[in-house]
């Protein structure tokens, strides 16, 4: 036999394989043989684009319509691809109380695990979805903590090892999306953080709600993109006597009320990154937020942000006077039923920033660079300084903000760099086996800069009048698997003010005079 027959029967006999090929792995195997076969001159290069294409034709095909699989989608999915993650980490957390409180320490040490799992694919007509399931309902946390419902005090009692706090899943995204255009694209519902920011303005395990509409367009070396978002920031649900049904009550004056309490964040951004060359790129992209209602009557968001503390906590037992206002409620953390009370952290008044994230990328010898920094304002920052004086005036007296009303604090800044060979490995967005990154960055927010619900609960614990310092470490030992070790220190700003914002982790001090935390995690993605 001839080698041109002995190719002939190889090629029918790779056919007849790839034929059969039925997952992405088969098909990877498959084509580095046929990678080897071109190399030997054994096939040729087009013979062998022409295997492995009709091998894919093949696998989607049974993948729509089922084939011999037990396991069928609907027809309507041209694709899906599963992902997620699982991640372990211990955690040390420190926060110095003021001196109002005898400048005493609270801390945690824990050993915690998150996982996030999902899906997303294609759809007919340019259209996609996404959906994804994660441990914890913290819409700025994923993790939970071991041993965390194991009390031995609870009823009913689950004895060690307990299930009862840790083990449920929460959707953390649902969306539908439609590239209507090369330009143009749409989608809506619990969505992947599509705005060009940093970790000083949003918490990275925030996706919000609500409706997004992105563009771009590029000329010569220059990638113009804007993005435009409508976030529902809170529904607000009729309250007290505007309930529809409260035992019969009021339920006339509540028909056809069709106003809109909800509130709403609102972002504008325009951008562009040029392309100086193929090491050097830069990319900058103002976003204004605009905030539309003040949410629902009950809850903190409504009230008038204030951001101090009660002899250096967040709020006392049995705090004198104890008034049930409204604008006295810290976001719902506060059970005046047993006569607890504070000053409002979460007020979402007086909010109108312009935020200026930029970075620079290039070449260091080697390995990948960048050099990064944010700005922002609140330009509504010293009307909110205002605010926040008489409401708490209003509450504690003259306990309240004695060294009175302090202006100009409405900016935040951050500024950083990243150097390694797989920059966003820190954040766990990439892996691959034997690469690594290093990052850095000095950040400082002032109390009445930026919207407090939102700050990064890590660094620093999700407050304001804090400045400090973040390093991180982050190694791939396989190209699934990560380890990354993070240390943040901070001290306060202003001593005249507290530390506004509530976080879960460390939620008593008030006012932070010095902050730090230690993270080692070890993650797997998939």
């Amino acid at each position: 036999m001839n080698l041109r027959c002995k190719s002939a029967g190889i090629v029918a006999g790779m056919a007849a394989c790839l034929a059969l090929v039925a997952s992405a792995e088969a098909q990877a195997t498959a084509d580095a043989i046929l990678n080897k076969l071109v190399a030997k001159g054994i096939l040729k290069q087009d013979d062998a684009e022409q295997l492995k294409m009709a091998a894919r034709t093949n696998n989607a095909a049974n993948f729509n319509n089922g084939g011999d699989q037990k396991f069928r989608v609907s027809s309507v999915i041209k694709s899906m691809e599963l992902y997620g993650d699982v991640r372990f980490r211990y955690e040390y957390r420190a926060a110095q109380l003021g001196p109002e409180a005898g400048s005493v320490y609270d801390a945690e040490n824990r050993w915690r695990y998150a996982l996030r799992i999902g899906v997303r694919g294609d759809l007919p007509d340019d259209c996609y979805y996404g959906l994804r399931l994660e441990t914890s309902p913290n819409q700025r946390s994923t993790w939970n903590t071991f041993g965390n419902g194991s009390g031995g005090g609870s009823s009913p009692y689950y004895g060690p090892f307990s299930k009862a706090n840790n083990y449920s899943l929460y959707v953390g995204l649902a969306y539908l999306g439609w590239r209507l255009a090369p330009w143009l694209d749409l989608s809506f519902g619990r969505v992947p953080q599509p705005l060009y920011t940093t970790s000083m303005v949003w918490d990275s395990d925030y996706t919000p709600e609500g409706a997004v509409e992105k563009f771009k367009y590029t000329r010569d070396s220059a990638d113009f993109f804007a993005t435009f978002a409508q976030y529902i920031y809170q529904d607000a649900s009729p309250s007290g006597s505007d309930y529809a049904v409260q035992g019969g009550n009021n339920a006339a004056s509540f028909l056809g009320d069709v106003s809109d309490h909800n509130a709403y964040l609102l972002a504008w951004q325009l951008g562009v990154t040029y392309h100086v060359d193929t090491n050097l790129s830069v990319k900058a992209a103002p976003v204004v937020y605009t905030y539309v209602g003040h949410g629902n009557a009950s809850d903190g968001f409504y009230g008038k942000f204030v951001g101090e503390g009660e002899s250096g906590y967040t709020f006392q037992p049995n705090f004198s006077p104890s008034p049930s206002i409204p604008s006295t409620l810290p976001g719902g953390f506060v059970y005046q039923s047993s006569g607890q009370n504070g000053y409002n952290q979460t007020g979402i008044n007086n909010l109108a920033i312009i935020e200026f994230p930029m970075e620079v990328n290039f070449k260091l010898g080697s390995l990948d660079a960048k050099a990064f920094g944010d700005y922002s304002i609140n330009l509504a920052g010293d009307d909110r300084a205002r605010a926040a004086y008489a409401a708490g005036r209003a509450i504690g007296g003259t306990n309240a903000f004695r060294g009175g009303v302090q202006l100009n604090q409405s900016q935040a800044m951050q500024m950083g760099l990243a150097v390694g060979n797989n920059l966003g490995l820190v954040y766990g967005t990439t892996s691959k086996k034997g690469t690594w990154e290093a990052r850095v960055y000095w950040q400082h927010v002032e109390q009445y800069a930026l919207d407090p619900n939102l700050l990064d609960s890590d660094f620093f614990e999700g407050r304001g009048n804090l400045q400090g310092i973040y390093t991180a470490f982050a190694y791939s030992f396989t190209d699934a698997m990560i380890g990354t070790l993070r240390y943040g220190l901070a001290e306060r700003i202003n001593d005249q003010l507290g530390t506004g914002g509530y976080n879960a982790d460390l939620p008593l001090p008030n006012p932070i005079n010095r902050f730090q935390i230690i993270q080692m995690d070890l993650a797997m993605r998939f």
